[in-house]
């Protein structure tokens, strides 16, 4: 018959020793596994946080936009005026009126950040002008740059609004 060992209570308690070890280990482990998967989600969160923020400013600044482009013919329509106003016999009244109303709504404009495109004597900028058609340069420094308006062009918050339509100089 084969013996039994038996354990002395000294190895029972190193087994238990190890074995308590083993789980402290394990319960380690699992623990920075969960720390680990706790900052990963808190910066996932803090990602999307700033990402909705970002995307709600770009929402606004795209409505405001959109608002901004629907009063550019009224702007228009008060420049044409004026510039009608100024070579008739009218009433100054008129003429003034047309006026304030053309300055308030511009400064308004300007406050919400449209600036209007500087065209006119600038070299042809493919990113800011729109060629409406080529006339021959009256001068040779003129080619190649815009000779006359026709529609004033807009940047919003250094995004070009709308093209400035131009002639330009061949």
């Amino acid at each position: 018959m084969a013996e039994k060992k038996k354990k002395s209570p000294a190895e029972g308690s190193a087994d238990k020793i190890e074995e308590a070890l083993k789980a402290a280990k394990e319960a380690e482990e699992k623990a920075a596994a969960a720390k680990d998967d706790y900052l990963r989600l808190m910066a996932e969160f803090d990602t999307f946080r700033r990402r909705s923020a970002e995307e709600r400013l770009a929402l606004v600044a795209s409505a405001s936009a959109e608002t901004i482009k629907g009063l550019l013919p009224i702007l228009d329509d008060c420049e044409i005026a004026l510039s009608q106003l100024k070579e008739s016999s009218d009433s100054d009244s008129a003429k003034e009126g047309t006026l304030l109303i053309y300055s308030k709504l511009k400064a308004y404009l300007k406050s919400k950040g449209l600036e209007e495109i500087e065209a006119k004597g600038q070299p042809f900028d493919t990113e800011l002008h729109e060629a409406v058609t080529t006339f021959p340069a009256p001068e040779e420094e003129l080619k190649g740059k815009v000779i006359d308006v026709t529609q004033t062009g807009y940047t919003l918050g250094g995004k070009v609004l709308r093209y400035a339509k131009v002639i330009v100089g061949a």
